[in-house]
Protein backbone atom coordinates (compact mmCIF):
# COMPACT_ATOMS: atom_id res chain seq x y z
CA UNK A 1 0.00 0.00 0.00
CA UNK A 2 3.05 2.26 0.28
CA UNK A 3 5.66 2.94 -2.36
CA UNK A 4 9.18 1.83 -1.56
CA UNK A 5 10.26 5.44 -0.94
CA UNK A 6 7.30 6.13 1.36
CA UNK A 7 8.03 3.00 3.39
CA UNK A 8 11.77 3.75 3.49
CA UNK A 9 11.11 7.28 4.79
CA UNK A 10 8.57 6.07 7.37
CA UNK A 11 11.02 3.52 8.78
CA UNK A 12 13.86 6.06 8.79
CA UNK A 13 11.73 8.53 10.79
CA UNK A 14 10.68 5.71 13.15
CA UNK A 15 14.27 4.66 13.85
CA UNK A 16 15.49 8.23 14.39
CA UNK A 17 12.68 9.02 16.83
CA UNK A 18 13.50 5.83 18.75
CA UNK A 19 17.20 6.72 18.85
CA UNK A 20 17.10 10.52 19.37
CA UNK A 21 13.62 11.29 20.69
CA UNK A 22 12.92 13.68 17.78
CA UNK A 23 12.21 13.18 14.12
CA UNK A 24 14.98 13.93 11.59
CA UNK A 25 15.17 17.18 9.68
CA UNK A 26 14.13 17.42 6.04
CA UNK A 27 17.80 17.70 5.07
CA UNK A 28 18.57 14.49 6.93
CA UNK A 29 15.65 12.75 5.28
CA UNK A 30 16.74 13.99 1.84
CA UNK A 31 20.26 12.67 2.39
CA UNK A 32 19.05 9.32 3.78
CA UNK A 33 16.77 8.70 0.78
CA UNK A 34 19.29 10.11 -1.72
CA UNK A 35 16.79 12.62 -3.15
CA UNK A 36 17.79 15.73 -5.04
CA UNK A 37 15.52 18.19 -3.23
CA UNK A 38 13.43 18.66 -0.09
CA UNK A 39 10.29 19.02 -2.22
CA UNK A 40 10.42 15.27 -2.81
CA UNK A 41 10.53 14.70 0.95
CA UNK A 42 7.59 17.06 1.40
CA UNK A 43 5.50 15.03 -1.08
CA UNK A 44 6.35 11.81 0.77
CA UNK A 45 5.47 13.37 4.15
CA UNK A 46 2.09 14.59 2.82
CA UNK A 47 1.34 11.13 1.42
CA UNK A 48 2.21 9.39 4.70
CA UNK A 49 0.17 11.91 6.66
CA UNK A 50 -2.88 11.47 4.42
CA UNK A 51 -2.67 7.71 4.85
CA UNK A 52 -2.50 7.98 8.63
CA UNK A 53 1.05 6.68 9.12
CA UNK A 54 2.45 9.89 10.60
CA UNK A 55 1.05 12.93 12.40
CA UNK A 56 2.25 16.43 13.19
CA UNK A 57 2.74 17.59 16.78
CA UNK A 58 1.68 21.22 17.40
CA UNK A 59 4.13 23.85 18.65
CA UNK A 60 7.19 21.63 18.42
CA UNK A 61 10.23 21.67 16.17
CA UNK A 62 10.65 18.57 14.02
CA UNK A 63 7.03 17.90 14.94
CA UNK A 64 6.43 14.47 13.41
CA UNK A 65 5.30 11.31 15.14
CA UNK A 66 4.87 7.81 13.74
CA UNK A 67 1.29 6.64 14.30
CA UNK A 68 1.64 3.18 12.78
CA UNK A 69 3.94 1.04 10.68
CA UNK A 70 3.10 -1.20 7.72
CA UNK A 71 2.18 -4.71 8.86
CA UNK A 72 5.06 -6.18 6.89
CA UNK A 73 7.62 -3.60 8.01
CA UNK A 74 10.91 -4.69 9.55
CA UNK A 75 12.23 -1.53 11.27
CA UNK A 76 15.89 -2.55 11.23
CA UNK A 77 15.88 -3.36 7.53
CA UNK A 78 14.04 -0.73 5.47
CA UNK A 79 12.94 -2.23 2.16
CA UNK A 80 14.48 -0.85 -1.00
CA UNK A 81 12.28 -2.46 -3.66
CA UNK A 82 8.65 -1.96 -4.61
CA UNK A 83 6.47 -4.38 -2.63
CA UNK A 84 3.39 -6.33 -3.66
CA UNK A 85 0.09 -4.51 -3.28
CA UNK A 86 -2.22 -6.30 -0.83
CA UNK A 87 -5.54 -4.48 -0.57
CA UNK A 88 -7.88 -4.83 2.40
CA UNK A 89 -11.37 -6.22 1.91
CA UNK A 90 -14.15 -3.67 2.40
CA UNK A 91 -16.62 -4.99 4.95
CA UNK A 92 -16.75 -8.35 6.68
CA UNK A 93 -19.21 -10.15 4.41
CA UNK A 94 -19.06 -10.45 0.63
CA UNK A 95 -22.36 -9.23 -0.88
CA UNK A 96 -24.24 -11.19 -3.49
CA UNK A 97 -23.25 -10.14 -6.99
CA UNK A 98 -25.89 -8.19 -8.88
CA UNK A 99 -25.98 -7.27 -12.55
CA UNK A 100 -25.10 -3.63 -11.88
CA UNK A 101 -22.59 -4.07 -9.07
CA UNK A 102 -19.27 -2.22 -9.32
CA UNK A 103 -15.88 -3.82 -8.52
CA UNK A 104 -13.99 -2.41 -5.50
CA UNK A 105 -10.32 -2.38 -6.47
CA UNK A 106 -8.67 -1.30 -3.20
CA UNK A 107 -8.06 1.83 -1.14
CA UNK A 108 -7.30 5.34 -2.36
CA UNK A 109 -5.27 7.98 -0.59
CA UNK A 110 -1.76 8.33 -1.98
CA UNK A 111 0.88 5.91 -3.01
CA UNK A 112 -0.81 3.16 -5.01
CA UNK A 113 -1.08 3.57 -8.78
CA UNK A 114 -4.33 2.17 -10.18
CA UNK A 115 -2.25 -0.04 -12.50
CA UNK A 116 -0.80 -1.81 -9.44
CA UNK A 117 -4.22 -3.20 -8.47
CA UNK A 118 -4.51 -6.57 -10.16
CA UNK A 119 -7.96 -7.82 -9.15
CA UNK A 120 -11.15 -6.80 -7.41
CA UNK A 121 -11.49 -7.36 -3.67
CA UNK A 122 -15.22 -6.81 -3.32
CA UNK A 123 -18.29 -5.53 -5.15
CA UNK A 124 -20.67 -2.73 -4.24
CA UNK A 125 -24.13 -1.80 -5.47
CA UNK A 126 -24.15 1.83 -6.64
CA UNK A 127 -26.82 4.25 -5.39
CA UNK A 128 -27.83 4.94 -9.00
CA UNK A 129 -28.19 2.61 -11.98
CA UNK A 130 -25.41 2.88 -14.55
CA UNK A 131 -26.07 1.89 -18.15
CA UNK A 132 -22.49 0.62 -18.44
CA UNK A 133 -21.26 -0.66 -15.09
CA UNK A 134 -18.06 -1.98 -16.71
CA UNK A 135 -17.01 1.63 -17.34
CA UNK A 136 -16.88 2.25 -13.57
CA UNK A 137 -14.88 1.04 -10.59
CA UNK A 138 -14.90 1.74 -6.86
CA UNK A 139 -12.27 2.50 -4.22
CA UNK A 140 -12.40 2.76 -0.44
CA UNK A 141 -11.35 6.18 0.85
CA UNK A 142 -8.53 6.30 3.39
CA UNK A 143 -7.99 9.59 5.23
CA UNK A 144 -9.80 12.87 5.82
CA UNK A 145 -8.44 15.14 3.10
CA UNK A 146 -11.85 15.41 1.36
CA UNK A 147 -14.19 15.73 4.36
CA UNK A 148 -15.50 19.19 3.40
CA UNK A 149 -16.68 17.66 0.11
CA UNK A 150 -18.69 15.13 2.14
CA UNK A 151 -16.21 12.29 1.54
CA UNK A 152 -15.27 10.55 4.78
CA UNK A 153 -12.71 7.96 5.80
CA UNK A 154 -14.14 4.54 4.94
CA UNK A 155 -16.53 5.77 2.24
CA UNK A 156 -16.67 3.95 -1.10
CA UNK A 157 -16.26 6.26 -4.08
CA UNK A 158 -17.47 5.17 -7.50
CA UNK A 159 -15.49 6.47 -10.44
CA UNK A 160 -16.01 6.62 -14.18
CA UNK A 161 -12.98 5.28 -16.01
CA UNK A 162 -11.59 8.25 -17.92
CA UNK A 163 -8.33 10.04 -18.57
CA UNK A 164 -9.94 13.50 -18.83
CA UNK A 165 -11.82 15.79 -16.46
CA UNK A 166 -13.13 19.33 -16.20
CA UNK A 167 -11.75 21.90 -13.79
CA UNK A 168 -13.62 21.41 -10.50
CA UNK A 169 -14.16 17.65 -10.90
CA UNK A 170 -13.10 15.31 -8.10
CA UNK A 171 -10.75 12.76 -9.64
CA UNK A 172 -8.31 10.00 -8.95
CA UNK A 173 -5.03 11.54 -10.11
CA UNK A 174 -1.77 9.72 -10.66
CA UNK A 175 1.23 11.92 -9.86
CA UNK A 176 4.63 11.17 -11.42
CA UNK A 177 3.36 7.67 -12.35
CA UNK A 178 3.76 6.71 -8.68
CA UNK A 179 1.36 8.41 -6.29
CA UNK A 180 -2.41 8.10 -6.60
CA UNK A 181 -4.72 10.45 -4.72
CA UNK A 182 -8.37 11.55 -4.63
CA UNK A 183 -8.57 15.33 -5.01
CA UNK A 184 -10.46 18.14 -6.74
CA UNK A 185 -8.76 19.07 -10.00
CA UNK A 186 -8.27 22.72 -10.97
CA UNK A 187 -6.69 23.84 -14.23
CA UNK A 188 -4.57 26.95 -13.78
CA UNK A 189 -3.08 27.98 -17.12
CA UNK A 190 -0.49 25.37 -18.01
CA UNK A 191 -0.49 23.96 -14.46
CA UNK A 192 -2.73 21.48 -12.67
CA UNK A 193 -3.76 22.02 -9.05
CA UNK A 194 -4.98 19.17 -6.84
CA UNK A 195 -7.08 20.61 -4.04
CA UNK A 196 -7.96 18.89 -0.78
CA UNK A 197 -11.35 19.61 0.78
CA UNK A 198 -9.87 20.08 4.23
CA UNK A 199 -8.02 23.24 5.33
CA UNK A 200 -5.43 21.08 7.10
CA UNK A 201 -4.04 20.01 3.71
CA UNK A 202 -2.37 22.28 1.18
CA UNK A 203 -3.17 22.58 -2.51
CA UNK A 204 -0.52 20.91 -4.64
CA UNK A 205 0.38 22.34 -8.07
CA UNK A 206 2.07 20.38 -10.84
CA UNK A 207 3.03 20.70 -14.47
CA UNK A 208 0.51 19.00 -16.81
CA UNK A 209 2.95 16.22 -17.72
CA UNK A 210 3.18 15.12 -14.06
CA UNK A 211 -0.54 14.41 -13.47
CA UNK A 212 -2.66 11.77 -15.19
CA UNK A 213 -6.39 11.43 -14.49
CA UNK A 214 -7.41 7.82 -13.69
CA UNK A 215 -11.11 8.33 -13.02
CA UNK A 216 -13.81 10.92 -12.23
CA UNK A 217 -16.04 10.72 -9.15
CA UNK A 218 -19.69 10.04 -10.02
CA UNK A 219 -21.19 8.54 -6.84
CA UNK A 220 -20.49 7.61 -3.24
CA UNK A 221 -21.55 4.75 -0.97
CA UNK A 222 -21.39 4.99 2.84
CA UNK A 223 -21.52 1.94 5.05
CA UNK A 224 -22.88 2.24 8.57
CA UNK A 225 -22.07 -0.18 11.39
Amino acid sequence: MLTSKQKELLLFIHERIKADGVSPSFDEMKEALNLASKSGIHRLIVALEERGFIGRLPNRARALEVLKLPDSATPNAPPRGRGTFRPSVVGAAKPQMAANTIPVLGRIAAGVPIEAIQHEIDRVTPPIDFNDSEAHYALEVKGDSMIDAGILDGDIVILHRTDSAQSGDIVVALIDEEEATLKRLRKKGDSVALEAANPAYETRIFGPDRVRVQGRLVALVRKYD
